[in-house]
């Protein structure tokens, strides 16, 4: 679960009930219920400036249908979060692999006992000398 989203305006500290989407092809504003991901061209609005909201002369404003509660998780939500943890924890753990001989490696992989300095899934391999 995400930490609760707080308003978009500016020294609000108040927390979202509502997500403003700007469709300037048309001219429109929407507002609906708070949108389940944050996404970067939204913005999250407290129940005050939801419906204290105004738009530019020529636009329209398109209100959705506001819940009159928060939706709380479901059972279907718990069943899909309880069986996602299931399937993570049934993936059998890969067996160590082997050292190839020489040779038998491709270009990719790092040579067998080649020191380097490793920084997250990239390794930088040094100069031999």
């Amino acid at each position: 679960m995400g930490a609760i989203r707080q308003c978009s305006r500016s020294a609000c500290r108040q927390s979202a009930v509502a997500t403003l989407t700007y469709v300037y092809a048309d001219s429109t504003a929407v507002l609906g219920p708070l949108a389940t991901y944050a996404e970067p061209h939204c913005y999250d609005l407290c129940e005050q400036h939801a419906d204290s909201l105004t738009v530019p002369r020529g636009w329209e404003v398109l209100r959705l249908a506001m819940p009159s509660t928060p939706q709380q998780p479901g059972p279907d939500d718990l069943l899909a979060l309880a069986n996602a943890v299931r399937e993570a924890a049934a993936v059998p753990a890969q067996a160590p692999q082997q050292p190839a001989q020489r040779g038998q490696h491709s270009a990719l992989e790092a040579p067998a006992g080649a020191e380097g300095i490793r920084r997250g899934h990239l390794r930088i391999l040094r100069e031999p000398s």
